[in-house]
């Protein structure tokens, strides 16, 4: 589990930074954001690194301040499925719910960048959410805005086979293995989301199969176009 040593910052420009990235939180009495900070320890994630592992149980609770971290599942045959990520200003649904379920992660999940966080221990967590309100309403909040997008993900797995569908446009609307489009509008014409567009070019870019830059996609072999999973 997480065990790169901590930073020190100012407790006082640790909670502004906090209260911009997590803005719910400024919503909520001040002494309660305190008690988050005082009994929590702010560390740094190195790119790479495994911050869970299908099986394990969550000893902390994340808030994400800056970075991203990639939450995937292997698959029998050494393939990975991405589910989602989460980025600066979010936390980890899995994370959530492995804590207030005491029940071992059922994915793993890594840094794509290094990463900025604040770790709560789990049992705080938990007393948190069993006590106050708008920590439950906030966390649920975000868990079913989560769920929906993972629905949505195993409905285009399920019924739309997406990524054979990406990898035919990619070549056919490309030229000289170049794109200028954006995630938006190829999701639109592809009829999905530009969330699950947005996680299979990341996955491509991932193989090294393109590269991406704003509104632009570079093929590396338009004619060596894989099928990933999502």
């Amino acid at each position: 589990m997480l065990k790169e040593s901590t930073i020190s910052l100012g407790k006082k420009d640790l909670k502004c930074e906090f209260l911009e990235k997590f803005p719910a939180f400024g919503k909520m009495p001040d002494a309660l954001v305190d008690k988050i900070l005082s009994n929590s320890r702010h560390q740094v994630i190195p790119k790479g690194r495994y911050v869970c592992r299908e099986g394990e149980f969550s000893q902390t609770f994340a808030f994400l301040l800056s970075g991203e971290v990639r939450v995937f599942k292997d698959g029998i045959d050494g393939r990975e499925i991405t589910l989602y990520e989460v980025g600066t200003g979010e936390i980890c649904i899995i994370n959530a719910l492995c804590i207030l379920a005491r029940m071992p992660a059922p994915a793993n999940g890594i840094a794509q960048t290094a990463c900025d966080t604040i770790l709560l221990p789990a049992q705080m967590f938990r007393c948190l959410a069993e006590k106050h309100g708008t920590v439950r309403e906030y966390v649920f909040g975000v868990l079913s805005k989560k769920f929906v997008d993972i629905i949505a993900l195993v409905e285009e797995i399920a019924f739309e086979h997406i990524d054979e569908r990406l990898t035919e446009y990619l070549v056919e609307k490309s030229e000289d293995g170049v794109l200028h489009s954006t995630h938006r509008k190829i999701a639109s014409d592809l009829g999905t989301s530009r969330e699950v567009i947005s996680r299979l070019l990341k996955d491509f870019e991932r193989k090294g199969k393109l590269t991406l830059s704003r509104n632009f996609i570079r093929l590396m072999d338009p004619s060596n176009m894989p099928t990933p999973c999502l």
